[in-house]
């Protein structure tokens, strides 16, 4: 297989600085020397490469675009093609990035004490720490105001009693930033490994995202000092607002993989030789499919570029991200399997990533906002009026 580079067909690497570039080509040099040699057995095994968590935090890519606290402090350009680079070798690589910057640290960064920030923030961003995300829930999803977690004020602390599902990093997290209502209000608190009644289990048997580990959290009667509440976080503007970090980091992310995807597939195009000696690129349908990959994957590109200036500018609104993530979910998914397709029996077979990140881009479009969800954000920006009941 060639050597890889990302799509550059309307010479988007002109519109990045010096800088940007060079994070991402770190990123790139880390994911093909070091992470996609364990990606082969990880997926078969369902087991996620801890070994690389250490490398992670010496690569910068965990709160990449944060500031101070022990964190790199990019630009979020600069932490959008990171991302995009780590996607481009797995879809539960990226997870685990995402969820310990944009849905642990942001959180602790944006609402916590100064006391927690001290705590907590330099040891994650070390990866002395590893956080989980609960907000999901068996009967919560796209509806997270419908959480059933309750949490009740007592002596010495706040006692929380729930259950959340499909986690990302659970059951090897130190710490869970959980939310739940206390009073009717949605609240968020910090709960530590090892706290009495809080406990974890792995979920199995999936056939997407299998390099991640995926969690159930089980609260029950679990109380946790008041120093643990996030104490600006009041209401569902706390957790949906974590949720847009990591939505900007899926929208970049989804691109690696399309990439990858693409990238295989051209090559094969080029090697696979059919009825009359020529290769499969030299016909028709061929050509027609990469066009297509290729300039689904330069729009994708040019709206995420475009989202990320934003985002350093102070200007994106939630809105926004909604658009970039159903539109590049969308896209990386249709590019995966149509990549699948040109590289026949071949394509479902794990020599080739192709298959791989098409099980795991079926997840990337559903979590953290469906693509239907997401137009109707886009819908209801347009038109003013809600359309989610």
């Amino acid at each position: 297989m060639s050597v890889y580079e990302s799509l550059n067909y309307m010479d988007f690497d002109s519109l990045l600085t010096e800088d940007e570039i060079m994070v991402r080509q770190s990123v790139r040099d880390f994911v093909t020397e070091e992470v996609i040699p364990t990606l082969q057995e990880a997926n078969r095994s369902e087991k996620f490469p801890e070994q690389l968590i250490k490398r992670f935090a010496e690569m910068g890519l965990l709160g990449t675009n944060l500031e101070g606290y022990g964190c790199p402090g990019l630009n979020n350009v600069a932490y959008g093609l990171s991302t995009q680079e780590l996607e481009r070798g797995d879809s539960g690589i990226r997870s685990f990035c995402s969820v310990q910057g944009s849905l642990v640290m942001y959180p602790i960064h944006a609402y916590g004490s100064e006391k927690q920030k001290e705590k907590y923030l330099p040891k994650l961003a070390k990866a002395e720490l590893i956080g989980c995300f609960g907000l999901t829930e068996p009967d919560a999803g796209s509806n997270p105001g419908g959480m059933r977690t309750k949490i009740e004020k007592v002596s010495g602390g706040y006692k929380i009693n729930g259950n959340k599902m499909w986690i990302t990093n659970g059951c090897i997290s130190d710490i869970a930033i959980v939310w739940g209502k206390l009073d009717g209000e949605v609240r968020g608190f910090i709960v530590e490994k090892g706290t009495p009644g809080f406990t974890t289990s792995t979920m199995k048997g999936k056939f997407s995202l299998r390099v991640s580990v995926t969690s159930e959290l089980h609260l029950k009667d679990c109380i946790v000092p008041e120093e643990n509440m996030l104490p600006l976080a009041k209401g569902l503007k706390g957790p949906l607002s974590c949720l847009t970090q990591a939505r900007y980091g899926i929208a970049w992310g989804v691109l690696g993989a399309a990439n990858a995807c693409y990238h295989q597939a051209l090559d094969y195009s080029k090697d696979r030789i059919l009825f009359d000696g020529k290769p499969l690129a030299a016909y028709q349908l061929a050509q027609a499919k990469l066009a297509k990959m290729a300039t689904e994957i330069t729009k994708g590109q040019l709206l995420v570029l475009q989202l990320g200036r934003m985002k350093d500018r102070g200007v994106m609104e939630p809105h926004h991200v909604s658009m970039a993530k159903g539109n590049n979910c969308r896209i990386a998914l249709d590019v995966a399997r149509e990549a699948r397709d040109m590289l026949g029996a071949n394509g479902i077979i794990d020599e080739y990533p192709v298959i791989r990140h098409m099980m795991n881009l079926e997840t990337v479009n559903t979590y953290e906002g469906t693509e239907d969800v997401h137009r109707l954000v886009v819908g209801q920006q347009i038109t003013g009026i809600a359309a989610f009941r």
